[in-house]
């Protein structure tokens, strides 16, 4: 739904938000695209970002709004192509299923210089490529967002290293632009599956982390924060309560919002909103960001910050490695825990320290 009456509920926690008016957020993330597309070369991007992080909306809100953020829009043609959707068991789909997203841009069927090419069949890689070339003599940039990139993984007979070096080679010539939308960064999955392509050390990574505080105002104030003269859905105390439930990402807000805005239609109380939330909050995944947040502090606890400790020794010039200042970071930690139960008192510590390290 792009454009009529907006519905009473402006809050959308049901998957990729399609109405660019209920869009918000991303200014930095949407410029740096932008930028990036109207270079002296312009430069692929790989969107990486948790589950429900909004990657898919990004993608499709650029996809939407393009024209108006680029100074002459006659140089490209922006397509949105979610590959979860599309059949691309083979690689000759992959380059139809491009070809007719293209092709729905009336400037580009009516012009056979463009079209004529996409036309051929079959449109296999050579074809494709040729296509793609010829749309650059035209001077056109094709730029393709696509979304579930990891779904051609799935097939690495059809999709392997010659698909991902042809790709490489369009970019590389100035031919085609991809913004790819991922849940890991695009090596990650070079290494996962083998691929050696120098297509998977893409140029540019935009990662999508949760809102801004300013990011987080805009949402729950929605229609008001997108549509000049509309009124926000939500009362004050409701939007407070929606930032107090939802905090600072994007899926969850739209989860805490929704649920406040429908409490006030049904008439429930916050009580109800809260034991709801607790219930749907449960759809946004946490092994990754539960477990990611977890091992990195034990991470920096059990390594970063002993090594940290231990590298006092380089200030009086010893030349040690990160594991000789790991040894000692953990002896001094020790140390301060032993202070801290009472059983050492500093001027020990500190002797000790001073006698191993040799301070006189």
């Amino acid at each position: 739904m792009t454009s009529g009456a907006l519905p009473a509920n402006p809050f959308v926690a049901a998957g990729m938000i399609e109405d660019p008016r209920l869009f918000v957020g991303r200014k930095d993330e949407l410029h740096a695209i932008a930028s990036r597309m109207q270079g002296v070369q312009p430069t692929s991007i790989n969107i990486v970002g948790n589950k429900r992080i909004g990657k898919s909306s990004l993608l499709h809100y650029f996809f939407l709004t393009w024209e108006q953020r680029v100074q002459n829009p006659n140089c490209y043609v922006v397509i949105y192509l979610s590959l979860q959707n599309v059949h691309c068991q083979q690689e000759v789909n992959f380059y139809l299923a491009v070809a007719d997203e293209l092709l729905s841009f009336r400037r580009v069927a009516t012009n056979p210089a463009l079209s004529d090419p996409l036309r051929v069949r079959p449109l296999d890689r050579a074809a494709f490529s040729d296509a793609m070339k010829e749309w650059k003599r035209q001077g056109i940039l094709p730029v393709l967002c696509l979304d579930d990139f990891k779904t051609l993984f799935d097939n690495k007979s059809e999709f392997n290293n010659d698909f991902y070096n042809n790709l490489r080679s369009l970019m590389n010539n100035n031919t085609l632009m991809l913004i790819i939308a991922s849940q890991r960064k695009l090596d990650f999955y070079s290494k996962k599956h083998q691929l050696t392509s120098s297509f998977f050390n893409l140029g540019q990574v935009i990662e999508l982390v949760e809102f801004k505080e300013d990011e987080v105002k805009d949402l729950v104030r929605l229609p008001a924060s997108t549509i000049n003269g509309a009124a926000p859905a939500l009362s004050m105390d409701e939007q407070r309560l929606s930032q107090q439930l939802g905090g600072s990402h994007p899926f969850l807000l739209q989860i805490a919002g929704g649920l406040v805005c429908e409490a006030r239609q049904q008439g429930h109380d916050e009580n109800w909103v809260k034991t709801r939330f607790a219930s749907e909050s449960r759809r946004l995944p946490k092994s990754r960001i539960g477990s990611r947040g977890w091992w990195q502090w034990v991470r920096w606890l059990l390594w970063n910050l002993p090594v940290r400790l231990g590298r006092i020794a380089k200030f009086i010039g010893g030349a040690v490695d990160d594991v000789s200042n790991w040894i000692i970071g953990m002896v001094i930690l020790l140390l301060l825990v032993l202070v801290l139960v009472g059983v050492l008192h500093w001027n020990e510590v500190w002797d000790f320290v001073r006698d191993k390290l040799g301070i006189k």
